[in-house]
C-alpha cells in the first residue's frame, strides 16, 4: 500500500516566512530551510526578529491570508489524491496552516504548533516529534505503507531518501548539486508522472 508524503512550503504554497518578510519589509526573515539546515537555529533567529520588532501571530496571519497556492498546485494535489493517499508533512505551524489548507481542499497535514502569549506574541514552538518528516515516514513504513516523498529543502532530504522513491521539486541549485542522485523536477506534470511511475 502506497502513501505519498509531500512537503508544503515551496512545493504547494509559497514560503510563508518569505511572504511575511515581504509584507513587513524585513529581508532577514526571507531565510528558510533552503538556506539553514538547522531548524532550531532558524526558528530562534526568526523569533528573535519578531521580539525585536514587536510582531506576533496577528501580523503573520494577516500576511498568510493573502497567500494563494502556487499556480497548478491544487490541480496537482487533486490529481494525486484521486490516484493514491497523500499526507502533507511540514515544519510549519497549525496556527499558520489553516487558511492555506482550506485553499488546497483540506488535505491531511502533519505539522508543529506555536506557543503564543496572551498578547499574541510568539514565545516559542513545539515540534510534533523530533525529525518529524523522517519519523513520520518511518512510522508509516512500520505499519505497512510504502512511502513516496517529494520536497524542496534540506529538511526534506531524510524523508526523501528513506522512501521507496523520492524526488526534489523546485529545489535550489545548491541542494540539487549536492544530491545529484535524486530526480529533480520543476513542473507538476513531471512530478505527477514520476510519482505515478513509482506507485
Amino acid at each position: 500500500m502506497n502513501i505519498v508524503c509531500l512537503d508544503v512550503e515551496g512545493v504547494l504554497v509559497p514560503e510563508i516566512w518569505i511572504a511575511f518578510a515581504d509584507a513587513t519589509g524585513i529581508p532577514a526573515l526571507r531565510r528558510t530551510t533552503r538556506d539553514e539546515p538547522d531548524y532550531g537555529k532558524l526558528m530562534e533567529f526568526r523569533l528573535g526578529i519578531l521580539r525585536e520588532r514587536g510582531l506576533g501571530l496577528r501580523e503573520i496571519r494577516a500576511a498568510i491570508e493573502r497567500i494563494d497556492p502556487l499556480p497548478g498546485a491544487k490541480d496537482f494535489l487533486d490529481a494525486l489524491r484521486a490516484r493514491t493517499q497523500v499526507l502533507l508533512l511540514s515544519d510549519t505551524f497549525e496556527q499558520f496552516a489553516a487558511p492555506l489548507m482550506e485553499k488546497l481542499g483540506r488535505p491531511t497535514l502533519f505539522c508543529n504548533t506555536l506557543d503564543v502569549a496572551p498578547d499574541g506574541l510568539i514565545s516559542g514552538w513545539r515540534l510534533r516529534v523530533a525529525q518529524s518528516k523522517l519519523a513520520t515516514v518511518r512510522a508509516l513504513q512500520s505499519i505497512g505503507f510504502d512511502t513516496i516523498a517529494a520536497g524542496d529543502s534540506h529538511n526534506d532530504l531524510a524523508m526523501i531518501r528513506a522512501s521507496k522513491a523520492g524526488f526534489l521539486f523546485r529545489s535550489t541549485p545548491a541542494i540539487e548539486a549536492a544530491n545529484p542522485d535524486l530526480p529533480a523536477f520543476a513542473e507538476y506534470a513531471d512530478l505527477l508522472a514520476a510519482i505515478e511511475a513509482a506507485l
